[in-house]
């Protein structure tokens, strides 16, 4: 096996021979969505208090997490990760015997060996999708022992009836049941256990996957006052930092973001199912979370092997084989994180290429491109886009500007009668090159003011409202990445601006001229600004604090 745990970079990138910036990670489990936004100003705001010691009972943030589940304070318990507790809780609990479905998480295991517990395993069915039978549970349950369950469980994705586990654990005071739940937020209509207070029952959960912070290491659990106030006294002092309390505070209180991963994990989840269930010889087993585990159905490659010559094309994924408890020792299995849609599609294809034998594609020549946007309107975008332009031409580089929607009444009119922004025609002679309407799609010449005449790809096809042009920009995006593509396949790069600043919080919701077209030509950003306009570097600081970490 190569991989005790998903998500090392730094061991991936040592196997690879790559950067860990050039690996593509579907080992680790995080919320694909990244973290929520204001996390950097949240960070900004609070490093004066490293200063100081954290708040050792990490007040505010128990009071989150209790209001979050809609329990007592007295309840919870915070932890670095949700690991903290699961190490902890065995040797605080007086049990003889670690009851343990397999496969599921290792840690179980290792926390409740170095407990010095003995380990009674529950095998997981293939047959039966890899779901645990409490029948077949409770009859092995003797009241001597701690009963470790994923709900949803890792690597499998699936969950017990929660109804039926809650009257398990209500039947069986003497056994002690510790439940995870840290991929349970992921699911839909899931209600957590943490409401149950029961003495033999403790329910943890990571904030760290669902809310993309790993490198924070942040858990919660919810057990009885008692035992609670017991699992306390065994977590070392201080062990949440300042930063990881705030940042929590703020998650736990961001419902629209929880609502929108829901949403978007089980739609990406979907669609890489249906993926990866198109290739020939893989079985994807049905899951509920953010993780896929799949089987190579006819045993042509071990797991291992398969992750190895993924991770020479720059994709990870987590190797099965050290997940005791699946058939064959785990040797034809593998797991998968669920990303977004152009990352997935990418698995899909490395996949594919590799199940068949077939060697990498040979690197196609991609045009390269660089975006320069600003702090402000007039903070000198077009003028150092034109100078690069000519720069570059002057290197011996064929290279286009573009601007996918320019503001302005004085348009230009190119050969064949169409319109443009003139900026793009300066940045054009800069390239030697006839102005082109690709190079400035959409053009607003404003003629009130809260509207504009709108032309798209030279053409005016109406006068609309702000409101009204907000509908339409569906359809001027369309025309954007038509444009675009036709520019990137004729020359070796191209070389685009942005418009205003891509700090306009109010605006980025519908943006298609600042990050979310660097993010489809997949271009790094120069931001510029204006030294002569006085508080330039509050400028460059302020926008960097209003981007979200993909930005």
């Amino acid at each position: 096996m190569i991989f005790a745990h998903g998500g090392n970079l730094n061991k991936l990138a040592a196997l690879s021979g790559r950067s860990p910036d050039n690996i593509v990670d579907f080992s680790a489990n995080i919320n694909p969505l990244g973290p929520p936004e204001g996390l950097r100003r949240l960070v900004s705001r609070n490093l004066e208090k490293l200063r100081h010691y954290p708040d050792p009972e990490a007040v505010a943030l128990v009071r989150a997490v209790a209001d979050n589940f809609k329990i007592s304070p007295d309840r919870v318990v915070v932890g670095n990760g949700s690991t903290e507790l699961i190490y902890a809780l065995p040797r605080i609990v007086g049990k003889q015997r670690a009851v343990i479905p397999i496969p599921s998480y290792n840690d179980y295991t290792v926390a409740a060996r170095l407990a010095g517990l003995e380990i009674v395993p529950v095998p997981l069915l293939e047959s039966d999708g890899f779901c645990l039978n409490l029948q077949t549970l409770e009859a092995g349950l003797a009241g001597d022992e701690i009963v470790f369950l994923g709900q949803p469980n890792n690597p499998t994705g699936r969950r017990v009836d929660r109804a039926r586990l809650l009257a398990l654990v209500d039947s069986r005071p003497d056994t002690f049941f510790i439940v995870d739940e840290s991929f349970a937020q992921f699911m839909d209509n899931y209600d957590s256990m943490a409401v149950h207070n029961a003495e033999n029952l403790v329910v943890i959960q990571s904030l760290t996957k669902f809310f993309a912070i790993p490198g924070l290491r942040l858990g919660c659990g919810c057990a009885s006052p008692a035992m609670a106030s017991l699992l306390r006294q065994h977590i070392l002092p201080w062990s949440v930092n300042s930063l990881a309390q705030e940042i929590g505070v703020m998650a736990l209180g961001d419902e629209q973001y929880a609502q929108r991963t829901r949403a978007e994990v089980s739609r990406l989840r979907r669609d890489l199912a249906q993926r990866l269930e198109g290739i020939p010889g893989l079985k994807v087993f049905p899951g509920e979370v953010n993780f896929l585990l799949v089987c190579i159905d006819n045993k042509i490659m071990a797991g291992d092997e398969l992750a190895q010559k993924l991770l020479a094309q720059g994709v990870a994924v987590r190797a099965c084989a050290n997940f005791i408890g699946l058939p064959d020792e785990g040797r034809y299995y593998f797991r998968v994180a669920v990303r977004g849609d152009d990352e997935n599609e990418l698995l899909h294809r490395a996949l594919s290429r590799v199940l068949r034998n077939e060697p990498p594609p040979a690197k196609k020549r991609r045009s390269f491109s660089l975006m320069l946007q600003g702090t402000a309107s007039n903070a000198g975008k077009s003028v150092l886009t034109a100078a690069l332009c000519r720069i570059l031409l002057q290197d011996g580089l064929r290279v286009a500007p573009f601007k996918s929607q320019n503001m302005s009444l004085n348009s230009f009119v190119t050969r064949d009668g169409l319109e443009m922004g003139r900026a793009q025609v300066v940045q054009a002679q800069a390239c030697r090159l006839d102005p082109d309407v690709r190079m400035n799609p959409v053009l607003l010449k404003p003629s009130s003011d809260v509207g504009s005449q709108v032309i798209v790809m030279g053409r005016p096809v109406g006068n609309m409202s702000v409101t009204e042009y907000i509908r339409y920009k569906p359809a001027a995006w369309q025309a954007v990445t038509t444009a675009y593509d036709a520019l990137a396949d004729e020359y070796d790069g191209v070389i685009l601006e942005g418009a205003g600043s891509p700090g306009e919080v109010n605006l980025k919701h519908h943006d298609i001229v600042n990050m979310k077209m660097a993010r489809y030509a997949r271009s790094p950003v120069l931001l510029a600004g204006d030294i002569d306009r006085g508080g330039v570097f509050a400028s460059f600081i302020g926008t960097m604090e209003v981007l979200t970490e993909w930005e």
